[in-house]
């Protein structure tokens, strides 16, 4: 079993270097009693992979065995492609995020990243964006540079540097002492010249795409929910022009994501051209047919509400938090029901990483069928993070990123919570 040692050895830290470099050169043949082929929302039994290298040669109920073969049977599982999450923070951990930005300094956070991704990749997630590091600058650059080139275990990353906001806004340093200067967990621009220029320097350091705050904070006004906008119309359609500018255009994972929980910052995203509006509360009937035409992804990040309602400090917190995501249900059903792109992002960091499957479970409790829900994760993710036609799916020339879990998801979702066999590019990481 030389591709299980291998695996075995770097998780041993017996192997300084994996990935690419130590992929098995023999033909490895996974055989299961099930292959889920995502696009067609359907499961083929059983079900063969033969992936030579970091890659998929052929899929199917049955596939050939080259001379010298490796066999790897795994048993009454079904082989599914790895899971993406188009929203995590990998510098966030559990606790105050306001304390442990400023507590904790940016060596820390990076080594905190870092195990974050390798506890993400187990997890079967093998590719994520990384939607902004809280005040960590580029250190996500790092982190995902370390991945690329072998030295730790993670996902394949896309990333933004910090988050971009205005002075005073989202993820400012809001109601401290103001004698005491405390940095923003975002870069600031108040103008679209400013914006292009943050993005400017975060791209030349190595950023893959911008990240914006379009709205903050949110609020219940007598029941009503309010999120005031951020950036203009134009703002936003500068952000946009700046990243096409720089081979950022749709489905590259280049583009702009936004923050953006309501009207009218929503739709002032959706009407400047952005690849995704993370959170999207509330979309208006003209917002999510935008969304449609344009396949510009809602990325709902249920699980981040479901876990501050069982973890509030108070029961007016708790209150709170149930509200919206009541609020959040419904409107969702709308977007559905509209035809709105959904990719699948958590949020993780401030819960625990490793746990945001949980993400593919909550989508179709509020409305998703469970083939929906995993094509939201596999397809459309794999779409959002410029990555089509390479990762998503178990097919011939995609890169080998498998995962196997038991059951069938398509009859019981939870599978996607036991996670017992993760392969990214043809390197067997938990087995």
């Amino acid at each position: 079993m030389k591709t299980f040692r291998l695996g075995l050895a770097v998780l041993a830290g017996v192997v300084p270097l994996f990935g690419q470099a130590l992929a098995p050169k023999h033909a490895v043949v996974l055989h299961a009693a099930r292959m889920l082929d995502v696009a067609a929302g359907k499961t083929l039994s059983p079900g063969e992979l033969l992936v030579e290298g970091e890659r998929i040669v052929a899929a199917g109920v049955k596939v050939d065995r080259p001379a010298g073969v490796e066999v790897i049977d795994l048993g009454d599982v079904t082989l599914m492609p790895g899971l993406i999450d188009a929203h995590v923070h990998l510098f966030l951990h559990v606790g105050a995020e306001d304390s442990q930005t400023l507590e904790e300094s940016v060596p820390q956070r990076t080594l905190i990243a870092a195990d974050a991704a390798k506890t993400d990749l187990m997890a079967g997630f093998t590719a994520e964006r990384d939607m902004g590091t809280e005040g960590a600058g580029c250190a996500d650059v790092a982190v995902r540079n370390a991945i690329n080139t072998g030295l730790i275990l993670g996902p394949r990353m896309r990333v933004s540097c910090n988050a971009i906001s205005l002075t005073g806004g989202h993820e400012d340093a809001i109601g401290y002492n103001p004698a005491e200067k405390l940095l923003s967990n975002a870069d600031y621009a108040d103008s679209a010249v400013e914006v292009v220029k943050v993005m400017r320097d975060q791209r030349k350091v190595g950023a893959d795409f911008t990240k914006m705050y379009e709205t903050g904070r949110d609020d219940l006004v007598e029941g009503v929910f309010t999120a005031p906008y951020q950036y203009s119309l134009e703002d936003l359609k500068e952000a946009v022009t700046e990243a096409e500018r720089v081979g950022g255009k749709a489905g590259t994972g280049r583009g702009v994501a936004v923050h953006a929980t309501g009207e009218p910052g929503t739709g002032y995203a959706a009407a400047a051209g952005v690849a995704s509006v993370d959170h999207a509360y509330q979309l208006s009937e003209q917002t999510m047919r935008l969304m449609k035409e344009r396949e510009i992804y809602a990325v709902p990040t249920f699980a981040i509400s479901e876990y501050f309602a069982d973890h509030a400090s108070s029961e007016r917190a708790k209150s709170r938090e149930q509200w919206l995501i009541g609020f959040h249900a419904s409107e969702f059903k709308k977007q559905l029901a509209a035809g709105v792109p959904i990719a699948m992002g958590s949020d993780v960091g401030t819960f625990p990483h490793g746990t945001q499957a949980h993400e593919i479970e909550l989508m179709v409790k509020y409305g998703m069928t469970p083939a929906a829900a995993l094509q939201a994760d596999m397809i459309h993710g794999a779409r959002l993070l410029g990555w089509a036609g390479q990762i998503g799916e178990l097919k011939g020339g995609y890169y080998a990123d498998v995962i196997a879990v038991p059951g069938d998801p398509l009859k019981d979702i939870s599978a996607v919570m036991k996670v017992g066999f993760v392969m990214k590019g043809g390197v067997v990481y938990r087995r």
